[in-house]
């Protein structure tokens, strides 16, 4: 228990003792107690409305007119006695009051609660004085009466009057009063043994050793009060003091408090010694009669200072432990503010060792300068260790702090840390600074070496004598000499210059370098003196042995020069020799390169069995768990045993919390890990397996999908009794929830382990296998995510199953812009975008409104409701919109409906409209497909059609050869389609999705003619009406301005590639540049159609991006 409770429940106790005692409150805290609140110091300490005490009320309680001795009644009911008083009358109202707010206040709540019994001895008065006794009484008695009885007067007369009057006055006094004749009657009511002696009884009682014990009970509670109060002052600002930052006030406040602590031990000594001798005064009637009975008020003031005395002594020891522990901090605070002022010292000191370390250059030019930078270092070394070893010490002692469970661990051990990691990195420094010096001095004498021996083998040169060596013995001898200077070649130079770059890299500077090549010459030239004078020897002793002829010698020796036949087989020779050394080096690095690579390819191979034992095992893993799912969790709601156990909302839903995970579980465990493990020692080929069964594997799709409402179960049942049966069984340690997202990781595990396949797999045989099945793997994990926007859509009236495949799907801005009849009209304009979310599929196009969710995790995803749709095959697109690389345009109907679309990116941006126009590019390849089957049938038909229906001229050679090509083709326009012109954006303010028209029946009334970019440069337009499907940018201040929409005739073609145009819409005429109406009309389709007798067909094919054969679409305008 601590000081603070101990101090509460003293409190507590204090507060019904000096109830008890009339020293606590009357009415307010007797209603707090009995109701069960503690009442707190300022309760206690309050005096103003508190009843008053025995020394504050000792003159009227030594008058003596009314008595508590401590007697009881049968039920009882305290007994309180009004002994003969004759001056009663006399008595002032606020003495009797006092007296009898005191006396009631004495006996114990549960006893004052039942009542008190007034006995009234006025045996030796008159009745009239009695009747104003009762009345006196009945008004200012503070407490519940239970009964009254009253000592009728003994004389004749008074008595007589007594019986008569007492019954007409009895209802006066709204008291149960009984009037007695004599003691014995009185017998009758109270047993003898609750009374005083002058009633009868058997009670001594003196009424001032009364008042004496009742003034020294309330002084010991009230000095116990004083002191709880002081503890828990004391208390309260012990727990409230923040500790010093620094060593000083530290040792200040631990003074302050050891000595406030002493003057609180000796007051507790005071109030103990007090509650013993008090203790003893109530006991003092023991010693003198073994057979002395209490009374009631005797006991209960007996075990109150009892327990006072108890609770004084465990608030003692509670104190001297708290104040123990808090002495224990200041002085752990005291040792922390000492630690902090030697951490600040000694890092202060480490910081200026490191900064002079930072400073300290390990470059040196020459040996003498590397060993007196090495001798400097060696200096800062010394310093630094002692400095080091400080740290390391005052570490050391932080670790004790920290084993003494100092209460400042997490600031202790960081800066424990923090000395050792500096102390670590100093150490380091000097070390690595010291290696690098040591290498720079073994570089230097090696250097120094080599030169030596450079200059030692020139001075050697230089000494043999001329003379000498003429002769053989010379010769041979000089030979040896610079054999065996040679043979010290490996001892004293230096082998290689990169190995020794690469050896002494971390201290060559540029300097070194510069010297190691100056070394490196040295020896090459110092070498080549010798191999010269070398090769000069061995001739010259080689001159020496030539036979002697068997004649007379001729005077005159010849040159050793070999005869030029000689010498060019020796150049053949040479020449052959160098052929096969370059033939035999391919072999040789052809040999070394295929090592390398069959050791490379065997890394690949061990990492490609690490990635397959990886999947095998997990795959072994998984099934486990599914299956220890299933009959831990699923197999268990079906059993009778456990179904008491089952909420009422999670029966008949096995299917929607699991799923098919039963599903996946058989297909795991009968097909894939079997089919898996076939490939264990071919990882690389494991791609087949994955692609036969690709279809197999959309199970996850279903799976996915059920997802939410799976969680949202979940997320209700999850703390039934059921689920902890289950997991207590299993002895799992993750709950249920843990183990249901196990199918959803896992099919996202399968692209990680391919790709690692993948990359150690480059170049064996079922690499394409792998990258098709990485690609099929990372499709399905699309469609699964699009699959679970795809059914968050809401107010969708058709099957969204009809409109093909999901291809893509984001949130968008989105203006709309509505054109009814030949003039754009804004309706509802808006200036704000609109922001939807767009579902590209084949058939269609979706706008939706996103709406957010309310909830957590699944339950929070989005839902979409749906707004508009446009069929893809009334769509055509406008890539850039004019104003913003990230905007593009959606319309349909000659651009009476637009929708201008802005992206959040560019990249996004592009990925839309690339896809959109591989859509529309399948489409138009359908179409063909289609228009080629119906040419199949009147294949001259269809090739007058096509060459009426060119607006384009080309060279008789180009012609020749495109009629030649159309002979076989049913569409005059090239396969190979050029991308979509730059058209000009629409800059209005549009209509909103929401108040546009349904029109599901768009057909395109713009098909663009599509055409190769290489034979643009080759074609020429000819007079006629076109329709123009982009909006020009006006190139000149004369220069015709035409929209998207209008209908244009060529007049006729100018100087400079200019054509006289008339617009028939606005009737203005102008000049256009051949090239602008190239990129308007080239890629857009004419507007001529065939005249024809069959109406059934019309010589405009459809070749536009809504990939619909439109016969009659511009059947009014003839060319």
């Amino acid at each position: 228990m601590s000081l603070l409770e101990l101090i509460q429940e003293v409190q507590t106790l204090l507060s019904q003792l000096l109830h008890n005692l009339s020293f606590g409150p009357h009415t307010r805290n007797a209603s707090n107690i009995t109701s069960g609140h503690e009442p707190t110091s300022d309760d206690i300490l309050q005096t103003e409305g508190l009843p008053l005490c025995a020394a504050q009320i000792g003159t009227e309680l030594q008058k003596q007119f009314a008595t508590l001795p401590g007697g009881r009644g049968t039920d009882g009911s305290p007994i309180i006695i009004f002994p003969e008083f004759p001056a009663f009358s006399e008595l002032e109202e606020h003495e009797l009051k006092n007296v009898f707010n005191y006396l009631t206040t004495v006996p114990s709540i549960a006893a004052s609660g039942v009542g008190f019994i007034l006995v009234i001895d006025r045996r030796l008065d008159r009745w009239a004085a009695v009747r104003a006794t009762l009345l006196r009484i009945a008004g200012s008695f503070p407490a519940n009466v239970n009964l009254v009885l009253v000592l009728r007067p003994t004389t004749l007369l008074q008595r007589a009057l007594s019986d008569f009057l007492f019954k007409f006055s009895k209802d006066e006094f709204k008291m149960k009063v009984v009037m007695l004749s004599s003691v014995t009657e009185l017998h009758a009511y109270i047993d003898p043994g609750q009374l005083t002696t002058n009633l009868g009884g058997v009670q001594e009682y003196c009424h001032e050793s009364w008042i004496s014990h009742r003034t020294a009970i309330e002084a010991f509670a009230l000095m116990v009060k004083t002191t709880a109060h002081t503890l828990q002052a004391f208390g309260t600002e012990l727990a409230e003091t923040e500790l010093p930052n620094d060593a000083e006030a530290t040792t200040s406040l631990l003074h302050s408090h050891s000595l406030k602590k002493e003057k609180m031990k000796e007051d507790l000594q005071v109030s103990q010694s007090q509650g013993a001798r008090l203790l003893e005064c109530i006991n003092e009637p023991f010693q003198t009669d073994m057979e002395y009975h209490m009374t009631h008020d005797e006991l209960e003031n007996l075990a109150t200072v009892q327990r006072l005395l108890g609770q004084l002594d465990e608030t003692e020891t509670a104190f001297d432990d708290f104040w123990e522990r808090h002495r224990s901090k200041l002085e752990q605070c005291l040792q922390l503010r000492h630690f902090e002022q030697h951490f600040r010292e000694v890092r202060s000191q480490l910081d200026a060792t490191s900064e002079r370390l930072r400073g300290f250059s390990e470059v040196s030019v020459n040996p003498a300068h590397a060993e007196h930078v090495l001798r400097e270092l060696n200096c800062h070394e010394e310093k630094a260790c002692d400095i080091l070893d400080y740290a390391l010490s005052l570490a050391s002692e932080g670790d004790g702090l920290i084993e003494s469970a100092h209460y400042a661990e997490d600031s202790i051990r960081p800066k424990c840390c923090e000395l050792r990691a500096v102390c670590d990195d100093i150490s380091s420094t000097l070390r690595d600074k010291k290696k690098l010096l040591l290498t720079a001095m073994e570089l230097h004498h090696a250097l120094e070496k080599a030169s030596r021996w450079c200059e030692e083998g020139i001075y050697l040169l230089a000494s043999q004598p001329v003379d000498r060596c003429q002769s053989q013995d010379g010769a041979e001898a000089a030979l040896q000499e610079l054999e065996r200077y040679l043979d010290t070649v490996p001892l004293h130079t230096l082998i290689d210059c990169s190995a020794i770059c690469c050896q002494y890299e971390a201290v060559l500077t540029t300097q070194l370098r510069d010297q190691v090549e100056r070394v490196f010459q040295k020896q090459s030239s110092v070498q080549q003196m010798f191999d010269k004078r070398r090769i000069s020897l061995k001739k010259l002793a080689a001159k020496q042995t030539r036979p002697v002829q068997p004649v007379a010698p001729r005077p005159e020796v010849k040159s050793p020069h070999a005869s030029p036949n000689q010498q060019r087989k020796d150049r053949r020779y040479s020449a052959d020799n160098a052929l096969c050394r370059k033939v035999e080096s391919p072999v040789h690095n052809g040999s070394t390169r295929h090592a390398s690579l069959s050791e490379e390819e065997e890394n690949l191979a061990v990492l490609r069995r690490h990635v397959m034992n990886e999947l095998l095992e997990t795959e072994r893993a998984y099934v486990e768990e599914l299956l220890c799912v299933l009959e831990g969790y699923a197999a268990e709601m079906d059993n009778p045993s456990m179904a008491h156990l089952i909420p009422s909302m999670l029966l008949s839903k096995k299917d929607i919390l699991f799923g098919n995970m039963s599903e996946i579980y058989q297909f795991h465990k009968r097909t894939f890990l079997k089919e898996l493990e076939a490939y264990t020692n071919c990882p690389e080929l494991v791609g087949r397996c994955f692609l036969e069964r690709m279809k197999d594997l959309q199970i996850y799709e279903a799976y996915c999908q059920n997802k939410p409402r799976s969680e949202s179960l979940w997320r209700q049942c999850s703390d039934c009794a059921f689920f902890q049966e289950c997991q207590k069984k299993l002895e799992h340690k993750l709950g249920l929830d843990s183990y249901l997202l196990k199918p959803v990781q896992r099919i996202t595990k399968y692209q990680l382990l391919l790709k690692e396949l993948l990359k150690y797999s480059k170049g064996c045989d079922g690499c394409d296998d792998l990258q098709e099945a990485l690609s099929s793997i990372l499709g399905i994990l699309k469609a699964v995510n699009d699959s679970m926007h795809l059914i968050a859509i809401t107010g969708y009236e058709g099957n969204l199953s009809e409109l093909g495949r999901l291809l893509m799907q984001g949130s968008f801005s989105v203006w709309t812009e509505h054109k009814k009849g030949h003039a754009k009209v804004k309706d509802l304009a808006r200036f704000k975008p609109m922001q939807r979310h767009l579902f590209l599929h084949e058939k269609a196009l979706l706008f939706c409104k996103r709406r957010e969710e309310n909830g957590e995790g699944y339950e929070k995803a989005p839902s979409y409701s749906f707004k508009h749709s446009l069929n893809m095959s009334a769509v055509g697109i406008t890539e850039n919109a004019k104003g913003d690389n990230k905007k593009f345009e959606v319309w349909c109907n000659s651009r009476e409906e637009v929708f201008i679309v802005q992206a959040a990116t560019p990249e996004i941006k592009t990925s839309w409209v690339n896809e959109i126009r591989k859509v529309l590019t399948q489409q138009l390849k359908a179409c063909r497909d289609a228009s080629q089957q119906k040419s199949c049938d009147s294949p001259n038909h269809t090739t007058n059609c096509s060459i009426s229906l060119s607006p384009f001229r080309s060279s008789s050679l180009k012609n020749q050869k495109k009629q030649e090509d159309k002979k076989t083709e049913a569409s005059p326009v090239s396969d190979n389609s050029s991308s979509l012109a730059k058209h000009k954006g629409w800059t209005k303010v549009s209509l909103s999705v929401d108040a546009s028209e349904e029109n599901d029946g768009y057909s395109s009334g713009e098909e663009p003619l599509n055409s190769d970019p290489e034979d643009d440069a080759g074609l020429k337009l000819i007079p006629g009406k076109y329709t123009v499907v982009a909006d020009s940018e006006k190139a000149g201040p004369h220069e015709l301005t035409v929209k998207s929409g209008d209908v244009v005739q060529l007049i006729r073609e100018g100087e400079e590639g200019q054509w006289f145009v008339k617009n028939l819409r606005t009737s203005k005429e102008g000049w256009m540049a051949q090239a602008n109406l190239l990129g308007l009309i080239s890629e857009s389709k004419s507007s001529q159609s065939l005249s024809s007798s069959d109406d059934s067909v019309s010589g405009n094919l459809s070749t536009s991006s809504s990939c619909s054969e439109t016969y009659t679409s511009f059947s009014d305008i003839k060319p």
